[in-house]
Protein backbone atom coordinates (compact mmCIF):
# COMPACT_ATOMS: atom_id res chain seq x y z
CA UNK A 1 0.00 0.00 0.00
CA UNK A 2 2.73 2.14 0.39
CA UNK A 3 3.41 2.24 -3.14
CA UNK A 4 0.30 2.96 -4.29
CA UNK A 5 0.17 6.51 -4.34
CA UNK A 6 3.47 6.90 -6.24
CA UNK A 7 1.61 4.69 -8.61
CA UNK A 8 -1.30 6.58 -9.04
CA UNK A 9 0.51 9.67 -9.48
CA UNK A 10 2.97 8.12 -12.07
CA UNK A 11 0.10 6.89 -14.15
CA UNK A 12 -1.30 10.24 -13.72
CA UNK A 13 1.83 12.32 -14.80
CA UNK A 14 2.39 10.12 -17.84
CA UNK A 15 -1.22 10.46 -18.92
CA UNK A 16 -0.47 14.52 -18.54
CA UNK A 17 2.14 13.91 -20.38
CA UNK A 18 -0.14 12.41 -23.12
CA UNK A 19 -2.06 15.37 -22.99
CA UNK A 20 1.09 17.59 -23.28
CA UNK A 21 2.39 16.04 -26.38
CA UNK A 22 -1.62 16.42 -27.65
CA UNK A 23 -1.32 20.21 -26.94
CA UNK A 24 2.28 20.56 -29.08
CA UNK A 25 0.67 19.24 -31.98
CA UNK A 26 -2.66 20.99 -31.57
CA UNK A 27 -0.14 24.26 -31.79
CA UNK A 28 1.20 23.15 -34.83
CA UNK A 29 -1.19 21.90 -36.65
CA UNK A 30 -4.41 24.11 -35.29
CA UNK A 31 -6.76 21.68 -34.59
CA UNK A 32 -9.73 21.68 -32.85
CA UNK A 33 -10.24 17.87 -32.20
CA UNK A 34 -6.34 17.60 -30.84
CA UNK A 35 -7.50 20.64 -28.80
CA UNK A 36 -10.16 19.03 -27.28
CA UNK A 37 -8.99 15.87 -26.61
CA UNK A 38 -5.64 17.44 -25.21
CA UNK A 39 -8.07 18.86 -22.28
CA UNK A 40 -9.86 15.55 -21.74
CA UNK A 41 -6.89 13.77 -21.44
CA UNK A 42 -5.05 16.80 -19.00
CA UNK A 43 -8.90 15.85 -16.96
CA UNK A 44 -8.08 12.51 -16.49
CA UNK A 45 -4.74 13.06 -15.22
CA UNK A 46 -5.35 15.01 -12.55
CA UNK A 47 -8.25 12.56 -11.93
CA UNK A 48 -5.72 10.56 -10.73
CA UNK A 49 -4.20 13.75 -8.91
CA UNK A 50 -7.27 13.95 -7.07
CA UNK A 51 -7.13 10.26 -5.84
CA UNK A 52 -3.77 10.40 -4.78
CA UNK A 53 -4.84 13.02 -1.97
CA UNK A 54 -6.42 10.44 -0.22
CA UNK A 55 -2.88 9.18 0.39
CA UNK A 56 -0.50 12.38 0.25
CA UNK A 57 -0.84 15.77 1.60
CA UNK A 58 -1.60 17.87 -1.14
CA UNK A 59 1.55 19.84 -1.43
CA UNK A 60 3.04 16.84 -1.73
CA UNK A 61 1.13 15.00 -4.18
CA UNK A 62 1.26 17.95 -6.62
CA UNK A 63 4.89 18.35 -6.35
CA UNK A 64 5.51 14.50 -7.36
CA UNK A 65 2.90 14.56 -9.59
CA UNK A 66 4.38 17.53 -11.97
CA UNK A 67 7.88 15.72 -11.18
CA UNK A 68 6.75 12.61 -12.40
CA UNK A 69 5.12 14.42 -15.41
CA UNK A 70 8.52 16.86 -16.24
CA UNK A 71 10.51 13.84 -16.04
CA UNK A 72 8.48 11.43 -18.66
CA UNK A 73 8.10 14.76 -20.84
CA UNK A 74 11.81 15.52 -20.95
CA UNK A 75 12.01 11.57 -22.33
CA UNK A 76 9.04 11.85 -24.73
CA UNK A 77 10.29 15.06 -26.07
CA UNK A 78 13.83 13.98 -26.12
CA UNK A 79 13.05 11.10 -28.37
CA UNK A 80 9.93 12.10 -30.06
CA UNK A 81 10.60 15.91 -30.65
CA UNK A 82 14.58 15.54 -30.74
CA UNK A 83 14.79 18.22 -28.19
CA UNK A 84 17.62 18.52 -25.98
CA UNK A 85 17.65 19.54 -22.66
CA UNK A 86 20.81 22.14 -21.21
CA UNK A 87 22.98 21.13 -18.34
CA UNK A 88 20.92 23.55 -16.26
CA UNK A 89 17.56 21.79 -17.06
CA UNK A 90 19.09 18.32 -16.34
CA UNK A 91 20.43 19.35 -12.93
CA UNK A 92 16.48 20.79 -12.28
CA UNK A 93 15.29 17.31 -13.50
CA UNK A 94 17.56 15.87 -10.74
CA UNK A 95 16.91 18.20 -8.19
CA UNK A 96 13.19 17.41 -8.64
CA UNK A 97 13.66 13.90 -8.68
CA UNK A 98 15.79 14.59 -5.05
CA UNK A 99 12.65 16.65 -3.73
CA UNK A 100 10.74 13.48 -4.12
CA UNK A 101 13.02 11.60 -2.01
CA UNK A 102 13.21 14.62 0.40
CA UNK A 103 9.48 14.74 0.97
CA UNK A 104 9.34 11.21 1.39
CA UNK A 105 11.89 10.84 3.70
CA UNK A 106 10.21 13.53 5.64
Amino acid sequence: MHYLPFIILFVGGSILTIGDILMKKWVVNNSIPLFITGLGIYLVGLIFLAISFKYKNIAVASTIFVIFNIITLSIVSWFYFKETLTPFQLIGIALGISSILFLELA
